[in-house]
């Protein structure tokens, strides 16, 4: 299967003047620059909503299309499979296909994804519907990531793009629970999938006019091979965690797949060192920077997830607040998330972006490490909540800032779809393992149990293992990142 390229510097040479035709100020973005990071932020934000929007509308979808427990699940693994499974692959292709086709391609596809979930009228429309959403987020998020990387130059613009990028991926994941909860109760379930449509469709118009166009470039080979083992490995690993995760940990056929899935990864990375033209550059896959960013990146957002999921419970199922209320709760720290996206580039700009990866991570730590005090007391227990995660999500965006810097810089723009595809992967890969794990651990403790104390409990064991990890990361990405000559910096 052959394949066309767009240059290197296709989109930057794009955006590099005003509108006028004069070249901005140093340091500063131009009129075009602007209006193309307000698409790709609206873009990404859209995504992010879009990911967790669902949640508290699973109760009213069930009751309405006849869904079990377990079918509610599946409506998450159906978005789950194809984010995660196709990011790496689609990312890659972006680089040699074009980054604005493909960011395309993944706005008409959620939109059409989004209209057969909210005019399904059964089980199997639905999780199509959640499966074209998925897809679509793999195919548009690291297009819009990479094309963001690629129109502002490494330096002060790239890391205050990416800053407001963490700022509105963190707003949009908190605001998602927030609209689907007013969605839900003040129109109907419907709309926690249509809202998207409009959205797309003026994201569509608006990206030929502002994006440059992808142009031809001599003819590469898609490496076929390495596409499909990395794409059934991920399928296959992502599918058993989410199995493990809904009925145990000893269930054989997740534990299959997640074999099955290690083994595929491990021949993905056999066919990349054999291949005339790889899917995956070994010299991009075996950069410290690229390796340690995205470690220090899935840990970001899978131990951050699996809080809020726990928060979330602990909020409900403890305190007795309602899933409205929970969703205005971790609205507030949004403010805070908001004011990292805006602050944290500065800071890498100052301290460097690996020294800053580590202490976004630090923070979350110490913030989540308090969270051991909660209790049965609603007062207590909400203030807490509200500070530490105040925190928490500031070192949590700062976090996302400064893994993405770390691990897109110092790389050619035709890698750029590489790079961003394994920081979106990594991602998703978090948000699906990062919850059936650190959940089991609580589960353990708790049981089936539905007391407070119990859950307590289990709460606690579940935060001082997720505190543990982040630690363990933290200290890892100092000895190796922090101790290592820096090859290319991020200023």
């Amino acid at each position: 299967m052959s394949v066309q390229t767009d240059p290197p510097d296709a989109a930057t040479a794009a955006t590099a003047t005003d509108a006028g035709g004069s070249p901005p100020a140093p340091g500063r973005m131009s009129t075009r620059q602007r209006l193309v990071l307000t698409l790709l932020l609206g873009a990404q934000f859209m995504l992010a909503v879009d990911f967790s929007i669902l949640n508290v509308a699973l109760p009213d979808i069930g009751h309405a299309l006849g869904l079990s427990l377990g079918g509610l699940q599946w409506i998450a693994t159906a978005f789950a499979l194809p984010a995660a499974g196709f990011t790496l692959l689609f990312g890659r292709v972006a680089d040699l296909f074009g980054r604005r086709r493909m960011f395309m391609a993944g706005l008409l596809l959620l939109m059409i994804g989004s209209l057969a979930g909210g005019l399904s009228n059964g089980q199997a429309m639905l999780l199509t519907g959640r499966v074209l959403q998925g897809l679509a987020t793999a195919l548009a998020t690291p297009a819009a990531l990479s094309l963001l990387t690629t129109s502002f130059p490494e330096g002060p613009l790239r890391r205050r793009a990416l800053g407001l990028n963490g700022a509105l991926m963190a707003a949009g994941f908190a605001a998602g629970a927030l609209f689907g909860g007013v969605l839900t109760q003040g129109l109907s379930w419907r709309w926690t999938f249509l809202v998207n449509a409009p959205v797309a469709a003026v994201l569509l118009v608006a990206a030929p006019v502002l994006l440059a166009a992808d142009r031809e470039r001599s003819r590469v080979r898609l490496d076929v091979p390495g596409a499909i083992t990395v794409t059934g490995g991920l399928l296959s690993l992502v599918y058993g965690v989410t199995q493990a995760g809904h009925v145990g940990w000893s269930d054989p056929v997740a534990l299959i797949a997640i074999g099955a899935g290690v083994l595929l990864l491990a021949l993905f990375g056999l066919v990349e060192t054999r291949a005339a033209e790889p899917l995956a550059s070994m010299r991009v896959l075996t950069r410290r920077t690229v390796g340690w960013g995205n470690l220090g990146g899935f840990t970001v957002f899978a131990m951050e997830t699996a809080m809020v999921f726990l928060l979330t419970i602990y909020l409900q199922n403890v305190l007795g607040y309602s899933a409205l209320v929970t969703g205005l709760v971790f609205g507030v720290p949004g403010v805070t998330a908001a004011i990292a996206g805006v602050v944290g580039p500065r800071l890498i700009g100052r301290i460097g972006a690996h020294t800053s990866l580590v202490l976004g991570l630090a923070v979350q730590a110490i913030s989540n490490l308090a969270l051991l005090a909660l209790g049965t007391d609603r007062g207590t227990g909400l203030t807490l909540v509200l500070v530490t995660s105040a925190i928490g999500f500031f070192g949590h965006v700062y976090g996302i800032v400064a893994f993405t810097v770390t691990a897109t810089s110092g790389l050619p723009d035709d890698e750029q779809g590489l790079a961003t595809g394994l920081t979106t992967m990594s991602q998703q890969i978090a948000f699906t393992l990062g919850i059936p794990v650190i959940g089991a651990v609580a589960a353990a403790r708790t049981g089936s149990s539905t007391a407070a104390s119990d859950l307590l409990s289990g709460m606690r064991l579940a935060i001082g293992v997720d505190v543990a990890l982040t630690v363990l990361v933290v200290v890892l990405i100092a000895f190796f990142l922090l101790r290592a000559p820096r090859r290319t910096p991020v200023s």
